[in-house]
């Protein structure tokens, strides 16, 4: 056989055959996260050229699975090829593409994986139970992929965003992977425990229980092979501890052992902790989480309502209206959730409807809906204010009637929260910081003159 692709073929039947033997080699939050959405663009008798989603995946497949891959298609075609991954559009197809068959290998697949100890992470927070949807996509497919290969990539990984979202969860399930998958040590500790241990080893007046203290103390936070340290924002104002996390931070680093970090703001928000500590958390990658979309809502709903017996009574449309009132975070999600038990317990209803949940949650959700004044709690009360939903609110539509109240709703965001114009214009779909900065302008400037504003604006204050 001659031409483009020599004498061993790469065909359809190949590739299924691929991914099918990677899936067995892999477990399945791997393969689904790593394998399930790249594509074959081409083979030649030397070279194989795989699409994939994102960077991310070319990094992680490039540098943690190649042998695998290279090794899988060899044993499938007796032969080595060179593999190479690219995003979509930066490969150009050959225009001719043949194909023939070749003989397809048995492979035999082991599993080595090994438990050893772990320290305060929760074994029920994982992978498998992280709900998935656009507005967290990114931070789980990053935090898979330092579980994979702890100190080899994103060190430090530093997730951001407000209370609720998930970021606990994350790194929970990030250290119970890591200890699934090797013998590392992984500590999981949170900035109160970790200042609480320093400022301990002060108040012992003792020298010498002193010296054993700090021991003790260095031993637990520097022995370790990956540190999780939960809401760093707290050594704010702890100058002596923050400079002990600094040096804690530099000798992990130095030796490639894995550091997780999350904050309720960004690295360059945290203004108040040391320029150094800041600048450090942006070594490795800085990933936000934003608030589930209406679509990620009504999949949390579902994924906590299998806990309870009464799941299959519920429709579809109480599922959205939850969902499309409790918009801000996921514990306000599960609050809900609760209430709605606790009232289906007090009637056992045969049928939990539309009508049935809004009378149920009427009360609750009207008690509730308000209580954060955080950028969601702006949203929904601007939205409320003009008969709109927050999703359309944070969307691209541009007519006049949702243009406006959006500007007025980032107006209070900056009058009300501490939150920057980046922040801000992430939280309005991904909008540039300068969007924010010409709304609060605009508003500023009607505001001087519009009374009609002033008292709408006033109203939306008193609802917040």
């Amino acid at each position: 056989m001659s031409g483009l692709w020599g004498v061993v073929m790469v065909t359809e039947e190949v590739w299924k055959k691929f991914l099918e033997i990677i899936s067995n080699e892999t477990n399945p939050v791997s393969f689904a996260t790593w394998f399930a959405n790249i594509k074959l663009l081409e083979a030649t008798d030397e070279k194989i050229a795989i699409e994939v989603p994102m960077t991310i995946h070319k990094n992680m497949l490039g540098d943690n699975y190649y042998n695998l891959i290279e090794d899988t298609f060899n044993k499938l075609t007796g032969k080595t090829f060179d593999i190479e991954f690219y995003l979509e559009g930066e490969f150009k197809k050959n225009s001719v593409q043949n194909i023939i068959e070749n003989t397809i290998d048995d492979v035999i697949t082991s599993n080595g994986a090994q438990e050893t100890f772990v320290s305060n992470l929760q074994p029920n927070l994982n992978f498998d139970n992280f709900v998935v949807g656009d507005t967290n996509r990114f931070a789980k497919t990053a935090a898979l992929a330092v579980a994979e290969s702890p100190g080899k990539i994103y060190n430090p990984l530093f997730i951001y965003g407000k209370s609720g979202l998930g970021k606990t969860h994350l790194m929970h399930a990030i250290g119970n992977y890591i200890s699934q998958h090797s013998n590392l040590k992984v500590l999981y500790t949170t900035s109160d425990d970790f200042r609480n241990d320093f400022t301990g080893i002060a108040n012992l007046n003792d020298y010498e229980n002193s010296l054993d203290y700090a021991n003790n103390f260095k031993n637990k936070y520097r022995n370790v092979d990956v540190l999780i340290i939960d809401d760093i924002q707290y050594l704010v104002g702890a100058e002596k501890t923050q400079q002990e996390f600094f040096h804690t931070f530099n000798e992990l680093h130095r030796n490639n052992k894995q550091i997780i970090i999350s904050s309720d703001r960004s690295p360059e928000d945290l203004k108040l902790l040391q320029e150094r500590l800041r600048s450090r958390f942006t070594w490795g990658l800085p990933v936000d989480i934003f608030p589930p979309d209406f679509n990620l809502r009504c999949l949390i709903l579902k994924d906590k309502m299998k806990n309870f017996s009464w799941a299959d009574k519920v429709s579809e449309e109480a599922i959205e209206y939850i969902a499309s009132n409790c918009d801000g975070d996921v514990r306000a999600l599960e609050g809900t959730l609760n209430r709605l038990a606790a009232m289906i317990a007090m009637n056992v209803p045969s049928k939990i409807t539309l009508e049935l949940a809004i009378d149920y949650l009427k009360d609750y959700l009207s008690k509730n809906i308000y209580t954060n004044n955080q950028i969601s709690s702006v949203q929904k009360a601007v939205a409320d204010y003009y008969n709109l939903t927050v999703d359309i609110l944070k969307s691209k539509k541009r007519s006049a009637n949702i243009a406006y109240p959006r500007q007025i709703a980032m107006y209070l965001c900056r009058l009300l929260t501490d939150e920057s114009f980046p922040r801000i214009g992430l939280e309005f779909g991904n909008r540039d910081h300068s969007t924010v900065i010409h709304a609060c302008d605009k508003i500023e400037s009607d505001l001087k003159d519009n009374k009609q504003l002033q008292e709408i604006i006033n109203e939306i204050k008193e609802k917040l």
